[in-house]
């Protein structure tokens, strides 16, 4: 009896959220580097085993959310922290800089364009499609332009972690295949469809492809912010 009641004791400990999630990532990350395996993208397992946790543990998302809201708070600071690599390739920026604008007006157009176009084609609903149009921004752009513009906010963070995870999984090698090798364009690619999740990914191929990738999601969910909503308007 004793010693179920010290398991709950852990289990509901304010710091449990915090520690089993920040363990299971570590542990999906190892796996990665030591297989390389696509499949076992580290954001993937991660959730995949979260859940499984918590299913196991009797824990409500309610409660983990709670116990894990340090780390809510953290994520302030890590996506600043992304400018460190920008900085350091200032330069190459400025010498990309028109490549860049271009990429981001084409590319950013087609990735929200597309992908809206092709669920019409599947007989998608108005709601669905203004959900799923800011999928290629961060979870929070994507949820507050998705309920401007009249689609299901916590929805759109599903579309945003699954565009993220299936970009990070065959984003890099789909680039290799098609001959894009360059790292400010790979970088720019997947910042651009993959958002926060491909970043992480461009930071693994090397330093300058994350800074683009970096600057491509910083300019994408301005952009996106700014421009949907208007252009939804002026349709409607």
């Amino acid at each position: 009896m004793d010693w179920q009641g010290a398991v709950q004791a852990v289990i509901h400990h304010p710091l449990f959220g915090v520690g089993i999630t920040l363990a299971v990532y570590q542990l999906s990350l190892a796996v990665y580097e030591k297989t390389r395996w696509v499949f076992l993208q580290p954001v993937l397992v991660s959730m995949t085993v979260l859940i499984g946790v918590l299913l196991f543990c009797g824990l409500s998302y309610a409660e983990y959310r709670d116990s894990t809201f340090l780390l809510s708070v953290l994520l302030g600071p890590t996506t600043v922290a992304l400018a460190v690599p920008l900085f350091l390739n200032l330069r190459r920026i400025r010498q990309l800089f028109w490549p860049v604008l271009i990429t981001l007006l084409v590319a950013g157009v087609l990735a929200t364009a597309l992908g809206v176009l092709l669920a019409w084609l599947f007989g998608a609903e108005r709601m669905m499609l203004m959900t799923l149009a800011p999928k290629s921004v961060t979870s929070p752009i994507a949820m507050l332009v998705a309920e401007q513009i009249g689609g299901v906010a916590a929805l759109a963070a599903v579309f945003v972690l699954i565009t993220g995870v299936l970009g990070a999984i065959c984003g890099p090698e789909l680039l290799r295949r098609i001959g894009v090798h360059h790292p400010a364009a790979q970088g720019m690619a997947l910042g651009l469809t993959a958002h926060a999740v491909g970043t992480a990914r461009a930071l693994q191929e090397s330093e300058e492809s994350g800074a683009f990738a970096a600057l491509a999601m910083s300019l994408m969910g301005v952009v996106t912010a700014i421009a949907l909503p208007l252009v939804v308007a002026l349709i409607a």
